[in-house]
C-alpha cells in the first residue's frame, strides 16, 4: 500500500485496493470517461458512413478510427479539466475530442442527435456487461472449490442439526453440493440477462432526428447499439429506465445470499470443529491470545457481503423510478454501482482465500456421530406404521422425545416395539453412519 491509498475515503480503494482491481478497472472515473468518448466516437462513425458519406475519404475519417482503436492515455486527465469550467461531464467528453480533429465538419457532428443520457446509458450498458462477466467468473471461482470439496467428502457422513439440534445424519459432500446447485442455477439466471441501452434523444422520440432525416430511426439505433452487443431500449423517456440493471443487481442479491448463507455455515462447522483450518505461521490470530486461529475470511466475507447486498438492493429500487421525462437523481446513484461490485468482489476474493485454508475433520465428526442412536426413531416409528401399529409416533415419541440413546437401547426398543422379523433385522443392522439415504449420490449430482 503506498501513501496515496493510507487517505483514500474508501477501504475499497485504502486497505482493500489490491483486492477490488477488476470491479475498479470497470467503474473507474477514468474506465467512465474512457467509455463515453468511445461512445460519441462510435456514433460519430455510424453517422459519418450512413449520412455523411463525402466525409469518409477525409483525414479526419482516419483520425477517427485511430482513436477508436486506441485512445490517448492523457484524454480523460483532458476531460476532467474541462469539466471543471462546463461542469458538466458529458459535454466536456465532447469538447475534448473536438479538439482531436482538425477540419470543422468533424468538429460540428461529435454529439449530433445525442443527449447525455444517450451517451451515459450505452457507456453503463457497457460497463454492465463487463460485470457480468466478471461475475460469473468469480462465483465460478467458488463453484470450482465446491465441486472439489463436494467430490471428496460425498461420503463423509455427518450429523445434521435443524434448529440446531440433532437430526438425520446427512454427508458433508451432499451439504456442500446445496451450495454449488445453488449458485449454478442463479449463474443460469444470470446468464440470460441482456445489457440495454437508449438512443432516442431528449426525450426518447427521436424529435430532431426524424426532423432532419425520414428514417427509420428505431431500425437505425437498433443496429447501431447490436454493434457492441446492447439490446435497444425502443420505447423510453430520456434515460433508460434501468428495469435491466435491477434484474443483475436482484441476481446478485440472490448470489450475495447464497454465499452468505454458505459463509456462516462454514463459519459454524469450524466453531464445532468439524473443519480445521491450515495454519499460517506468520498470521496473527489475537493480540493478547497466541493459541488462536480464527476463521477471518469467512467473517470478513460476511461483513462485506452484507455491504454489497445493502447497495444492490438501493440500487434495484431506486434506478427503475425517475420523476416524469427524467429527474437527475439516478446520476449520482449510478455512480456507486462500482462500489456495491467491489464490495463483493472483496468477499469473494476472501471467501476463496477462506475455503482453500479448509480441511474436514473427520475425527470430530465421526466421533459426534457415535452413539447417537435417538437419531435413528425415525426409521423404527415409519416401520411401525407399515406394520399397522396404533399412534407409532407417539408410542415412540414418548421413549425417544429429549433423551440420549446409545446402542443397546437402541435394539432393546425395537425388540419391544417391532414384529416383523425383516423390519428388525433392517433396524439393527442400521447405524447413525449408514443411516444417510442417498446423500452420496446426491453429493455427486
Amino acid at each position: 500500500m503506498d501513501e496515496t491509498n493510507l487517505r483514500n475515503l474508501s477501504p475499497l480503494d485504502g486497505r482493500y485496493h489490491d483486492k477490488t482491481k477488476e470491479s475498479r478497472e470497470i467503474f473507474s472515473e477514468e474506465s467512465l470517461i474512457n467509455k463515453r468518448l468511445t461512445v460519441e466516437l462510435k456514433w460519430l462513425k455510424f453517422f459519418i458512413k450512413n449520412f455523411r458519406k463525402d466525409l469518409v475519404k477525409k483525414s479526419d475519417f482516419k483520425k477517427l478510427d485511430s482513436l477508436l482503436k486506441k485512445l490517448p492515455k492523457n484524454l480523460p486527465l483532458k476531460v476532467k479539466e474541462i469539466e471543471k469550467t462546463t461542469n458538466h461531464d458529458v459535454k466536456a467528453v465532447e469538447l475534448a475530442l473536438g479538439e482531436k480533429f482538425k477540419q470543422k465538419e468533424f468538429k460540428n457532428l461529435i454529439h449530433i442527435f445525442l443527449t447525455s443520457e444517450d451517451v451515459n446509458s450505452f457507456s453503463y450498458a457497457i460497463m454492465m456487461k463487463e460485470v457480468q462477466n466478471a461475475s460469473l467468473n468469480w462465483v465460478q471461482g467458488v463453484i470450482s472449490i465446491l465441486n472439489k470439496m463436494r467430490t471428496k467428502y460425498a461420503d463423509l457422513a455427518m450429523l445434521s442439526k435443524t434448529h440446531g439440534q440433532p437430526a438425520s445424519p446427512t454427508t458433508l459432500g451432499k451439504e456442500i453440493n446445496v451450495f454449488k446447485t445453488r449458485l449454478e442455477r442463479e449463474i443460469k439466471t444470470m446468464k440470460r440477462l441482456q445489457a440495454r441501452a437508449k438512443w432516442g434523444g431528449a426525450t426518447g422520440n427521436y424529435n430532431v432526428h426524424q426532423l432532419v432525416f425520414k428514417k427509420n430511426w428505431v431500425t437505425m439505433s437498433r443496429k447501431f447499439l447490436k454493434e457492441s452487443e446492447v439490446e435497444l431500449c425502443e420505447v423510453s423517456t430520456q434515460i433508460e429506465p434501468h428495469d435491466f440493471m435491477a434484474e443483475q443487481f436482484n441476481s446478485m442479491q440472490r448470489i450475495s445470499n447464497i454465499l452468505l448463507d454458505l459463509s456462516r455455515d462454514i463459519w459454524t462447522y469450524i466453531s464445532m470443529d468439524y473443519f480445521k483450518l491450515k495454519v499460517l505461521k506468520s498470521e496473527v490470530g489475537s493480540s493478547t491470545m497466541p493459541h488462536k486461529v480464527n476463521p477471518i475470511d469467512f467473517e470478513n466475507a460476511e461483513g462485506n457481503l452484507g455491504l454489497s447486498n445493502a447497495l444492490f438492493s438501493h440500487l434495484s429500487e431506486k434506478l427503475p423510478v425517475s420523476r416524469l421525462q427524467r429527474d437527475l437523481s439516478d446520476s449520482t446513484v449510478l455512480r456507486s454501482i462500482g462500489s456495491a461490485y467491489g464490495y463483493f468482489e472483496l468477499s469473494v476474493n476472501s471467501l476463496l482465500k477462506g475455503l482453500n485454508k479448509l480441511e474436514a475433520n473427520r475425527a470430530i465428526i465421526g466421533k459426534e456421530l457415535d452413539g447417537k442412536y435417538e437419531i435413528l426413531t425415525e426409521a423404527i416409528q415409519t416401520f411401525l406404521r407399515l406394520e399397522g401399529v396404533v399412534e407409532p409416533y407417539e408410542k415412540v415419541k414418548k421413549i425417544s422425545r429429549g433423551n440420549a440413546m446409545d446402542k443397546e437401547t437402541y435394539l432393546k426398543i425395537i425388540d419391544e416395539l417391532i414384529v416383523d422379523k425383516s423390519h428388525k433385522k433392517t433396524l439393527k443392522n442400521l447405524t447413525p453412519q449408514t443411516y444417510v439415504g442417498i446423500a452420496e449420490e446426491l453429493a455427486k449430482l
